[in-house]
Order: structure tokens, then sequence, then C-alpha cells
């Protein structure tokens, strides 16, 4: 299983155990399913003796809970990048910015954290700690969507963010069940629709 080089270390420069448990149930979570969620199958994934994933995070609770704290920390980092390295001037240059998201999402270790994070929502439903945690954050990628709308003369662009984003967000699950790639036509109209009525505001 490939280790995530964004892994915090310890005192000694090794990758923290937590998150090297937390990161190897992403996978397992994305792999195997819920039902395939298991300390042994974390222990396994990990390559560490059976036994230490329930020394750390005794609970299946615990082991779900340091999941998705950990997806949660993986993608505000990738949205944090995203919004630091991309421009934002024009509806072109933010239907590629969210083009090149949706597949970074929909492709390699991406597409695993997508995989656990729909499951991890489902889970949420009836787990108000993990709906908790899931909640949409600020980051530096939803500043600059919000930013963009903004500049452009959109009243309510907090609102337009969220919903664009929904979209985005609803495209990638149907792209990862569905399968094929992000078509830039239905982004473009996504943006669209976001700016529309900018211009009156």
């Amino acid at each position: 299983m490939r280790r995530h080089e964004d892994q915090k270390r310890d005192d000694a420069g090794r990758p923290d155990r937590r998150t090297v448990l937390a990161d190897a149930a992403i996978g397992v979570l994305a792999d195997l399913g819920v039902r395939g969620l298991t300390h042994r199958a974390v222990d396994a994934a990990a390559g560490l003796p059976v036994g230490t994933t329930s020394a750390y995070l005794r609970t299946r609770q615990a082991l779900l809970t340091a999941l998705v704290r950990r997806l949660v920390e993986l993608d505000q980092g990738e949205l944090y990048a995203m919004g630091e390295r991309v421009t934002v001037r024009s509806a072109s240059e933010l239907a590629d910015g969210i083009v090149e998201l949706m597949r970074q999402r929909l492709s390699g270790d991406g597409r695993r954290r997508s995989l656990a994070r729909y499951a991890c929502a489902v889970e949420s439903v009836r787990d108000p700690e993990l709906r908790e945690i899931l909640v949409p954050r600020e980051n530096a990628g939803r500043a600059a969507v919000r930013a963009f709308l903004a500049d452009q003369g959109v009243t309510d662009s907090d609102g337009r963010t969220t919903t664009l984003l929904a979209c985005v967000d609803g495209l990638v699950f149907e792209h990862l069940v569905g399968g094929g790639e992000p078509g830039a036509d239905a982004i473009q109209g996504l943006v669209a629709a976001a700016l529309r009525g900018a211009a009156a505001s």
C-alpha cells in the first residue's frame, strides 16, 4: 500500500504511528468497504504486527474517528495547495481548476480517498461525531471560488460557492461510480449557473 508523503513524524523522524494507521485504514475502507474495515485488516495494510491497531485505536468508533480526521486533513491540504497554486481570474480558469480537482479525486490516491469519503458520509448519517468532522471547512480553494464570485458581482457568493462545490461533489460521485472523465462542458455550465445574475447585482 502506498503511504502518504505528508505523514506526521515523531521526535525520531519516523511516521507517527496513529497517522500510519489512519492512512492504512483509508486504504482498507476504499478497497474493502465498511464491512472490511477491521483492526486486523488495518494491521495488515500498514505492515504492522497483529494487535497494533487495537492497541492505539481500541474500538471501531475510535478507528473510524481517526480515519475521518485524517481524511479531512488530507482533503484540506489538497484544497489549500490548489487554492495557493491556481489563480482564478475568469470563469474559464475557475472551470479548469475544478476539472483539475475532479481528476485528482478520481485517480490514484485521490480516488481511494473519494471512495473512503463517501463511505464515511453514509456512516455519518447515524453518527453525529463523524458528521461534525465531515462538515465542509474553510480552505484556500473554497475562499478562491467565493472571492471570484464576489468580484464578479454575485451578491450571495458564499451560498453560490456552497452550491457549486456541492454540485462538483455530486459529479465526482457520479464518475466514481459510473466511470469516465469529467467533462469540461458540464463544469463550465455549473460555473455559468453560479455566475448567473451577477451582471444585474
